[in-house]
């Protein structure tokens, strides 16, 4: 009896145990990778089938029926690209009608896999001729499946002469003219590769480049740019005017400007190509009234295409009053060359003056020889002859010969009669004094001021004062000059030139 029971329960658990639920017996069978479609079909070892379900598949999008088979297709977001691999545990059980159940945990590692990026049917990159254009490649045409950063190139041997295309994407390209005439014949393609990272995966994309279609209007640039600017009377103002217009340049008519004073007419401005132009103007000394600080005037530069559409600047412009420093240099000029001619006329007549003195010198040098020669051959036959004093008759002196006596009345005679050798010497040394003073200090004035931007500063006046003591020097009066001598006399830029080499003749 007892061997008989033993018998049933063996049975009874080596029925339990044959009970299990069978999976594929391949190596790494339950490693999936994202996308790839895995099925299988769930079996046990018992004769008769269960009924097979599935816990924990809803999130998973796991298709399984009850009677084992399975189906499943990892979508490419399960697993994150920065985990590489996930692990997903699912529940199998399988029930039989007598109510026995057995449940299997099975976890199947998933991997991430890399899908290269999209890009989708660029717009065509419309240009303009000598403007800098940029086509930026925006999300909305390429994007990648799973996120990841994507980076862009182009082969250089595609890009035009000019071109330059980093690798985010944006391509600039500023055109020349016969790059442009010659896109509207050939339209340029350009295949543009996109690459994830860091897996490398690559798509081509196609951009075509054209001539804009649009009927835009020129432009201009003035250099300098700024929008107002200040001047002198006196001052030169330059703009510099470069034409473009983005359909070609041969579309451009011209330029012109507009002024609000009236007296700056178009003669200023000048064409020196088609597309660069040039204002030259200065306003002049009376342009702004003396009861006025400053005028402005505003301009309004413009040009345009052969369709009438124009572009214009505005350039606002404000005139200083200025002094008039042609007849300020005209008027100091004059003062610098009358100091000269008053100069030179003075060493001319110290100069006549000297002759006259060194005439007089040998004149009365001359006449002195003569009379004591005279004088003393009359003494000499004077012989003896008693000399009476007038105060006391009764004192008679004695003088052997009169030669003696003679030669003093001479002597005496001489200063009456002629001119001091003394006193003309005195006279010449002034002469020469004052010539040689007043030669140095013309001299210095000449050089100092030669330049019209020295006798600008205020050191001129100062210095043509020192002039004066000279000139009127006190000792002038001993020479006893002519007095009807012109104090300015005519003299010609060459005959002041030869008194002061350094004089300047504007």
């Amino acid at each position: 009896m007892r061997l008989i029971l033993f018998l049933f329960c063996s049975l009874v658990v080596v029925s339990a145990n044959a009970q299990r639920i069978l999976f594929p017996d391949t190596v790494g069978w339950n490693h999936l990778a994202e996308g790839n479609l895995f099925h299988f079909q769930l079996r046990t070892d018992a004769p008769q089938p269960p009924r097979f379900s599935v816990e924990g598949v809803n999130e998973y999008r796991i298709q399984f029926d009850s009677t084992g088979r399975f189906w499943w297709q990892p979508s490419f977001d399960l697993v994150d690209r920065l985990e590489k691999q996930k692990e997903v545990t699912i529940i199998f059980q399988a029930i039989w009608p007598e109510g026995h159940k057995v449940r299997q945990p099975i976890t199947f590692l998933i991997s991430h896999v890399n899908r290269p990026p999209v890009i989708e049917e660029l717009p065509i990159f419309y240009v303009r001729q000598a403007s800098a254009n940029q086509f930026q490649i925006s999300s909305d045409y390429v994007t990648d499946p799973d996120g990841d950063p994507v980076t862009f190139r182009i082969a250089p041997s595609q890009l035009p002469e000019g071109a330059s295309f980093s690798a985010l994407g944006l391509l600039t390209w500023n055109p020349s003219r016969n790059q442009y005439n010659s896109l509207r014949a050939n339209p340029i393609v350009l295949d543009i590769v996109v690459q994830d990272q860091p897996a490398k995966a690559e798509v081509v994309g196609k951009l075509k480049i054209m001539q804009t279609q649009m009927d835009l209007p020129p432009d201009l640039l003035i250099v300098p740019s700024d929008t107002v600017v200040r001047i002198k009377e006196d001052e030169l103002m330059n703009l510099q005017f470069y034409l473009s217009d983005p359909n070609g340049d041969d579309n451009l008519a011209g330029m012109d400007f507009i002024s609000s004073d009236k007296r700056i007419t178009k003669d200023h401005l000048h064409e020196n190509s088609p597309v660069q132009w040039e204002f030259i103007w200065t306003p002049g000394y009376d342009f702004v009234d003396e009861a006025e600080k400053s005028k402005n005037v505003d301009f309004v530069f413009f040009t345009i295409d052969k369709s009438k559409n124009r572009f214009e600047r505005k350039v606002k412009v404000q005139v200083v009053d200025t002094e008039n420093l042609i007849e300020k240099d005209k008027a100091i000029y004059q003062r610098y060359r009358l100091s000269l001619v008053a100069a030179k006329a003075l060493l001319d007549q110290l100069d006549q003056n000297h002759e006259q003195l060194s005439k007089a010198y040998k004149q009365a040098k001359k006449g002195k020889k003569n009379r004591a020669i005279l004088n003393a051959s009359l003494g000499a036959t004077t012989g003896l002859s008693p000399l009476v004093l007038e105060t006391d008759q009764s004192k008679v002196v004695s003088a052997v010969g009169g030669t003696a006596v003679m030669t003093m009345g001479t002597l005496e005679a001489t200063e009456v009669i002629g001119k001091s050798k003394n006193e003309i010497l005195d006279k010449q040394k002034v002469n020469i004094e004052i010539r040689n003073q007043l030669q140095v200090e013309a001299d210095n004035f000449a050089r100092k001021y030669a330049l019209k931007s020295a006798r600008r500063g205020k050191e001129f006046d100062t210095d043509r004062e020192k002039l004066l003591p000279i000139l009127n020097n006190q000792k002038l009066v001993i020479l006893e000059l002519e007095a009807d001598k012109s104090a300015y006399p005519n003299y010609s830029n060459k005959e002041l030139k030869k008194s002061f080499p350094d004089f300047a003749e504007e």
